[in-house]
């Protein structure tokens, strides 16, 4: 099997490790297998496959699409390092407004599956990194999008300390607070 499927501390978010044929040439590995993923329980159908290069500080998120224009995320860092969170925004859930973080890098070249339902950032930790995600649910659509500001003391995310400041977009500097969110707005 080419993956191992590990489910964190909410048991929807999942952490993927594929396995890595390495050599003095370098690397192999496969990143996606619809029907290892099935068999596991992922049973997504991959839509749309997005790119993003960001340097050190730079915090994206907390992003997610609105219903009924709702994604869920395989995410992978191809280059640096990142630290990746999926927070929990379905109202009626056991884990509401809990939050799961993993290091993704291109050295240990693990997935985070973030399911519809959750809120999702990251950090670059490294002077720059790259991620590539694959989407499912829905394409993106701008009426759709909404979020949940990064440091929102409900949730009281635990990010990383560096030695440079934060950097976000104007856009997820005014994101709200989760209990400012639009009732319809959250799962």
């Amino acid at each position: 099997m080419p993956f191992e499927f590990e489910r964190l501390e909410i048991k929807d978010v999942v952490l993927i490790k594929p396995k890595i044929f390495r050599d003095k040439r370098g690397f192999f590995l496969e990143a996606y297998k619809k029907l290892e993923f099935e068999t596991f329980g992922i049973k997504d159908d991959f839509i749309q496959d997005n790119h993003s290069k960001s340097i050190k500080g730079v915090l994206r998120g907390l992003h997610y699409q609105k219903s009924p224009k709702a994604q869920a995320k395989l995410v992978r860092c191809i280059r640096g390092k990142i630290f990746d969170v999926a927070v929990d925004i379905r109202k009626n859930s056991p884990t509401f407004k809990k939050w799961v973080g993993v290091e993704l890098s291109e050295e240990n070249q693990y997935m985070l599956y973030i399911p519809i339902g959750f809120a999702h950032g990251f950090l670059t930790l490294s002077e720059e990194a790259e991620i590539m995600y694959k989407v499912a649910g829905s394409e993106y659509s701008p009426a759709h999008d909404a979020g949940i500001i990064y440091n929102d003391p409900d949730i009281n995310i635990d990010w990383p300390k560096l030695d440079v400041d934060f950097i976000l977009s104007h856009k997820d500097k005014s994101l709200p607070r989760l209990k400012d969110s639009k009732e319809e707005d959250i799962f």
